[in-house]
This record gives C-alpha cells, structure tokens and sequence, in this order.
C-alpha cells in the first residue's frame, strides 16, 4: 500500500472539502452520509477550514485521511469521542465514555488496497489511548452490505443496537462494535 495514513491537517481544509463532496457523490452515499452533497456544496469556507482544524489534533475528534503518492486524498474515517450522559448522533443517551466512527469514505480506485484497514487502525490506535474508552461503535444503514461486511473483517459485530434512520424512518441503521484488545 503506498499510501500515507495520518491525522487531518489544519490547512488542508480544501482537500477534506473535495473528498467529502466526492463521498457524497458515491452511489451509497444517500445511506452512508447525513448530509446531501447540495448540503455541503452550501457550506462556506469556514466551515471546512473549522472541520479541519477541530478535527486535527484534541481529544474530542480526530480525522484519519490516506493520502497517495501524489498527495491526494483518498480516504478518510473520523472517530468522534462519545461522552458518558451526552446524548448520540440518534438521540440516545451514551452510557459510557466510548468512540464512535464516522464520515468512512475511501475513494473507488483505492478500495480493495487496505486503505480502509489503515484507516481504522490508526482511527482504533489513537482510540485506545484516550482516558476510559474501551469499546468504539459505528452504525451501517441495513441495505450497506458492503460496508457491513468490511466493518466484519475489521473486527466489528452487531450489537443488537438499532435506529431509525434519518433519511428514511422505515429503515434501519444497526449498531456495531469492538472492544479493546
């Protein structure tokens, strides 16, 4: 794999901005995003430059991308610290001081390189040496098979945990964890 795995930069905002506006233009993206490409397209400046620098460094979020050789973009997981008693991306109260992964997108021409594993497995790294957090949970809407089953081979299972999703109240998103090793 030649590609570099490591945290979001601050100044990098434009490059997070082009892959998320091309993840929103994949054919999954209606099941695996919250927001419409129009949505983001929307967003100012500002916004990009804000979601760089906060999820650069802290310990409250962190933004993975894998850069190629050319210094593209071509993937990118975030991994939100969920804190005990706040209430969750579904509006369920979070029990525990956990992570939670979301924003998974890698690039059609990269998958299958084992971008999605580096990813993950920096996101997971920098997880477990957060203070109390033992378990990281992600939800895969029901018709994402595909994501499903490379969250499997990442080591995730479900965990019974269910919600509606957003877009669709008819449908379900499923729950999947992993503890710490």
């Amino acid at each position: 794999m030649d590609y570099e795995i490591r945290p979001v930069r601050p100044d990098e905002w434009r490059a997070l901005k082009e892959l998320r506006l091309d993840a929103l233009r994949d054919e999954v993206a209606p099941i695996a995003f919250l927001e419409s490409y129009e949505e983001a397209l929307a967003r100012p400046d500002a916004f990009w430059q804000d979601r760089a620098a906060g999820n650069s460094h802290g310990t409250s979020a962190r933004m993975f991308v894998a850069q190629d050789p050319d210094g593209r973009f071509v993937g990118s997981v975030v991994l939100l610290v969920e804190e005990a008693g706040s209430i969750d991306l579904f509006g369920a109260p979070v029990e525990r001081r956990q992570g939670a992964i979301v924003g998974v997108y890698v690039r059609p021409e990269a998958r299958g390189a084992g971008v999605v594993q580096a990813l993950f497995g920096a996101a997971l790294e920098w997880a477990w040496t957060l203070d109390e957090v033992r378990w990281v949970r992600l939800y895969v809407h029901e018709d994402n098979a595909r994501a499903a089953a490379a969250y499997r081979r990442l080591g995730f299972v479900r965990t019974g945990g269910v919600a509606r999703f957003t877009g669709d109240p008819s449908k379900m998103e499923y729950e999947m964890g992993i503890d710490k090793p």
